[in-house]
């Protein structure tokens, strides 16, 4: 097998070589008869001049006549045609197809030009039908978001028509209403602000500035919401300066701050620490004592509508897109985000910025 690798390219090669030499000697022959029929004998070097571009033109020609021989057209063809009818296919959206087996005629033989065709088409399909089920589960995902608060919205908006409903009746109803609308407009700003975040336009705004002032600052712009729940906030802030986009990381930390605040019940703790780490990068520590996750959470948190606890999500007005917008921005900022969690013991959250 290894043998048959290298004898048809080098036959190959042979065969090209021997067309040129046939094709220079047929010009030489030819070229001498002329001039001894003219009787006139050119310079050497305008010769040489003539009997190669004759000598090119003969081999074309070779070439030509041989690439319209019905057995080299059928072997071209055999090939060709699928790898054609495969790109259509793709062109018309379906991605789903086998080159399997023209592939393997060229076993061993890695470096031919229609071995890394299919290879290509073949990797192009997979890519193409992955981002395909992407889109259609994205669709998917946005289509049963918004159903969900347009049907109460709805609803409620139908029984508010009856005229014996009671004072309280009616200002529960138009409560919803208000809450659906609310959480109708938070999934729009953030399908728009992620779209933003993977678009290859964006530039980050990169200025320095006080991370330590930044996250005290969302802190206590929370105050209502975990005094409510008589939640205590542990606060460990060193003074640091990082250079970054201070609009998306104002982000970050809303989104991670509200997190610890929907999930952890009533009079539970969270801690918020950032620091430097030995080796001098940036370091925010957010720790809370609330629901948690298991392990196969974990795994998904950062996937776009992902819900550890859809009922509970649910009911706190969530969409499951804040972690990916948090996810997306620390990677613009080429920083880490860990997560360790366990059920009903809290969650914490560590990122890692460097610091200019």
């Amino acid at each position: 097998m290894k043998l048959r690798r290298y004898v048809k390219p080098l036959l190959g090669m042979l065969s090209v070589t021997f067309s040129l030499m046939l094709g220079w000697s047929c010009a030489y022959w030819l070229t001498s008869i002329f001039y001894e029929a003219i009787q006139y004998h050119p310079h050497e070097l305008t010769n040489q001049l003539i009997n190669s571009i004759l000598g090119f033109f003969l081999f074309g020609c070779s070439i030509f006549f041989v690439t319209r021989i019905k057995l080299v057209k059928e072997r071209q063809e055999k090939f060709l045609h699928p790898m054609i009818h495969a790109m259509k296919m793709m062109a018309e959206g379906n991605f789903n197809i086998d080159l399997s087996y023209y592939r393997n005629q060229f076993y061993g033989r890695d470096d031919h030009p229609y071995y890394k065709i299919i290879e290509s088409i073949n990797h192009m399909a997979d890519k193409l039908g992955k981002m395909e089920e992407m889109r259609q589960e994205f669709i998917s995902n946005v289509s049963h978001e918004i159903q969900s608060p347009l049907t109460s919205i709805s609803g409620f908006a139908h029984a508010l028509k009856k005229e014996d409903l009671s004072l309280q009746e009616r200002k529960r109803y138009l409560e919803i209403i208000e809450m659906e609308s609310i959480r109708l407009s938070k999934l729009s700003k953030n399908l728009l602000r992620l779209t933003s975040l993977e678009s290859d336009d964006l530039t980050l705004k990169r200025k320095s500035y006080r991370l330590d002032q930044q996250l005290r600052r969302i802190i206590l712009a929370n105050e209502p919401q975990w005094a409510e729940k008589e939640i205590e906030m542990n606060i460990a802030l060193e003074s640091l300066t990082i250079t970054a986009d201070e609009e998306l990381m104002d982000q970050v930390w809303i989104n991670l701050i509200h997190n610890s605040i929907k999930f952890t019940p009533k009079a539970g703790t969270i801690t918020v620490i950032a620091g430097q780490t030995a080796n001098g990068q940036l370091m925010v520590k957010i720790n809370d004592t609330g629901i948690g996750m298991n392990k196969d959470s974990l795994m998904h948190i950062f996937e776009r509508f992902y819900k550890a606890d859809k009922s509970r999500t649910r009911d706190a007005g969530g969409s499951g897109l804040g972690l990916s917008i948090v996810k997306k921005i620390i990677d613009l900022h080429k920083g880490q985000i860990q997560v360790k969690s366990e059920l009903e013991k809290g969650t914490e959250i560590v990122i890692t910025l460097e610091q200019f």
